[in-house]
């Protein structure tokens, strides 16, 4: 039986709402994306306990979380939010200059047609 206040870092993960599920929790801790005080994990069995910082390695973003209390069940969010401190670093200020999404640029006449384009040329196709 694990020590008193230790958890599984795939249980943990998944009550903290961290991931979705809880196999997916486990193939993050054994593909070594889950640090534990800077260790990487190679199992899901590997526990945390209070005061373990992990660092969290997801598609777009790392999450730095402090485990503040084992969970005992995937709650709501806020009741999540009480088993950790979140010391992610903030995210880069965006460029107000730069727009989110460049818009193509296409010259007239070049590229596919179109629908406009494409109705004027059956057009003249009829004729």
């Amino acid at each position: 039986m694990p020590a008193e206040g230790r958890q599984r870092i795939d249980k943990w993960l998944f009550f903290s709402r961290a991931v979705k599920s809880r196999s997916l929790a486990a193939k993050l801790a054994q593909m070594g994306r889950v640090r534990i005080n800077g260790e990487k994990t190679s199992q899901a069995a590997d526990s945390v306990k209070p005061g373990d910082v992990l660092t969290i390695t997801l598609d777009r973003r790392i999450l730095v979380y402090k485990v503040l209390l084992p969970g005992s069940r995937r709650g709501p969010a806020d009741e999540a939010r009480l088993l950790y401190e979140d010391l992610s670093p903030a995210p880069a200020p965006k460029d107000p200059a730069l727009p989110d999404a460049l818009v193509p640029v296409r010259d007239a006449g070049s590229g596919r047609p179109t629908k406009r384009e494409r109705r004027q040329i059956d057009k003249l196709h009829e004729r």
